[in-house]
């Protein structure tokens, strides 16, 4: 019976103030969504990381007047280096092969280019990629190298990109939040203070605060679990517009987000929608109450 009654009293609370619970359900939807979003943006970039930063290579590039003797001792030090997890040499005509896969595109700077004119150098793993550094300074004044270069360098100005973006969605999620904590209990107080003089009774003829608590905290748990619905349609959305647009051919560079990893999200976003809500209605009719 008094299981009935909080139902209903959530059902009549919703619909007695519905404009104020369809506002609260899309400021929680669009915060939950944002919150969503920078959670599989955050474990995308940090797949990204993992899959390029396992695949970076170290180039030494050699001067074109290093002996074969100097070419033979830089190989066999790097096969003894126990930073270098693996070395490649890398002639003159294997450099203009890849050369011109690279700049296939451009015929003309490829007949430019002879085979003479390009360097021959060492294409070097680590087994740390961000240790680069070490080996920068341990083969720098080496004899027969010209240049070394990092491609981890290239990355990490991407990855800055990445995770500008990462905080840019989550400040516009805490602060979506915040609204939406505002106006859970802005909501609360309004429905209670409409049904003031029912409250009232109920004190007086002995009810717990659990029991006067409970549909207007549940009305905001019911609020949260719609937002959070509404949410996960929002990244579903993202997802097929995504797959249907020009974004679609950037899948071979970044980690496509797979469609369980979303609805792996549902429950983190339910989660603290719900809890969110229910915490900060409680609390707000503790003050309530108090009264």
């Amino acid at each position: 019976m008094r299981m009935k009654y909080v139902l209903s009293e959530v059902l009549v609370g919703l619909w007695r103030n519905v404009t104020m619970t369809i506002a609260m359900i899309i400021t929680m939807a669009v915060s939950l969504f944002m919150l969503g979003g920078s959670g599989l943006l955050y474990q995308k970039v940090g797949d990204m990381k993992d899959l390029y930063y396992e695949n970076v290579e170290v180039s030494i590039f050699l001067k074109t007047d290093a002996t074969k003797e100097q070419v033979d001792a830089l190989g066999q030090q790097l096969g003894q280096d126990p930073l270098v997890k693996d070395s490649t040499y890398v002639n003159k005509e294997q450099a203009y092969e890849r050369f011109q896969q690279m700049y296939a595109d451009a015929p003309d700077l490829v007949s430019a280019v002879k085979p003479d004119q390009l360097p021959e150098s060492y294409r070097v793993k680590l087994n740390d990629p961000e240790q680069y550094k070490a080996i920068y300074d341990k083969y720098k004044a080496t004899e027969g190298i010209d240049t070394i270069v990092d491609q981890s360098k290239l990355l990490d100005k991407v990855f800055g990109v990445l995770s500008g973006f990462q905080n840019g969605a989550l400040a516009i999620a805490t602060v979506m939040a915040i609204a939406a904590l505002l106006l859970v209990a802005n909501t609360i107080q309004v429905a209670a203070y409409s049904k003031r003089r029912e409250v009232a009774v109920m004190k007086l003829v002995g009810a717990s605060n659990w029991f006067i608590q409970a549909p207007f905290v549940l009305e905001a748990v019911v609020a949260g679990l719609f937002g959070s619905i509404l949410g996960l349609l929002a990244l579903i959305g993202v997802k097929v517009v995504a797959a249907g647009s020009s974004m679609a051919a950037l899948e071979g560079l970044i980690t496509p987000i797979s469609w369980s990893e979303i609805f792996l999200t549902f429950p983190l976003m339910a989660a603290v929608g719900g809890v969110v809500s229910a915490v900060t209605a409680w609390v707000t009719l503790r003050f309530y109450l108090r009264v």
